[in-house]
């Protein structure tokens, strides 16, 4: 079967599609038959030699796919050959076949069609994981969003108004802070031209930000636990900003704050299910009713993946970028 490649570390030339052997399913396993793959930022650190896959997974891009279960391995229940589904992968996505866990596959949710679904596993995993399991987000509270014109982010803003959350953002245009407002966020920050601490502060009376969702990791550690409310969390899923910072315990201290360092990737199979099981019992239906959408920046073919790889380094996106077709 044909997969996308990294043939050694570095730019995007080194993207190729190439012949690699079909997957078969193991224990507990089913195999898909693969219509479309998310691009995540993950794609990118790892073709430059920064994310390795964990042991045991493909070596070949893709973190999430949607597409057609084809084969079932021995033990799995509640899946058959023919049955659509999407599925949170820790790689492979980016290949015409892949094996999954029977435990990270998802439905299709009534209402997307099967390449859009596509856009569906890693972000709403990652959100639910850690905006709710981890940061424990209530009605009421406040939650600040880094990049939040990302597949993440549009996520994030939609499942936590969805919630009874204050979305608070910060983008670097205003075309894409418009979108975040047509998602559900009501504080609007321009971080090419604001300061997301005082505008968080001052939409919110001095309260700050119960819960952060940070992507960048060093560069915003000081300032996301200065703009922390009393109680606040902040949880770190990306390193875009560096992974090196000095963390002011003087700030944090009379804050009662925490801070939360996470991966969804190198998690054991038990704990993917978990969350899978747990984003299917409450963001499902959320997207069933509407309430909740993915957003598609655009579709492009598994020829153009470098295309791709440029559009999210140029954050160019608002959403995600699918590959589908072959």
């Amino acid at each position: 079967m044909r997969a996308v490649l990294v043939t050694a570390p570095g730019g995007r030339e080194a993207l190729q599609i190439v012949e690699v052997p079909d997957p078969a399913p193991g224990p507990g396993e089913v195999v898909l038959e693969v219509a479309a793959t998310g691009v995540n930022r993950a794609d990118i650190m790892q073709r430059m030699g920064f994310y390795p896959p964990p042991p045991g997974a493909p070596e070949y891009l893709g973190l999430e796919c949607s597409g057609t279960v084809v084969a079932v391995g021995d033990g799995v229940a509640g899946w058959s050959v023919g049955d659509p589904a999407c599925a949170l992968l820790a790689g492979g996505g980016g290949a015409e076949r892949v094996a999954v866990p029977a435990g990270q596959l998802l439905p299709i949710p009534a209402g997307v069609d099967l390449v859009t679904a596509a856009a569906l596993p890693e972000v709403t995993c990652t959100v639910w994981a850690n905006v709710v399991m981890t940061a424990g987000l209530r009605s009421g509270e406040v939650l600040l969003v880094h990049g939040g014109a990302s597949g993440i982010g549009t996520m994030a803003t939609q499942v936590a108004a969805a919630l009874g959350a204050t979305v608070a953002v910060t983008a670097g245009s205003a075309a894409k802070l418009e979108r975040c407002r047509e998602l559900g966020a009501k504080i609007l920050v321009n971080y090419r031209e604001q300061d997301f601490v005082a505008q968080v502060r001052a939409a919110t009376a001095g309260h700050g930000a119960d819960v952060i969702l940070d992507n960048m990791g060093a560069m915003y550690l000081a300032r996301n636990v200065e703009v922390m409310a009393t109680g606040g969390r902040l949880v770190v899923i990306g390193l875009q900003g560096g992974r090196r910072a000095e963390l002011d315990l003087g700030v944090l201290l009379p804050k009662r704050g925490s801070v939360h360092a996470t991966s969804l990737r190198v998690r054991s199979v038990p704990e993917k299910s978990a969350v899978v099981a747990a984003t299917r019992e409450n963001v499902w239906p959320m997207i069933e009713s509407g309430r909740v959408k993915p957003i598609v920046h655009a579709v492009l073919p598994f020829a153009e993946v470098a295309e791709a790889h440029r559009m999210l380094e140029a954050s160019e996106h608002v959403g995600k970028v699918l590959l589908a077709g072959w």
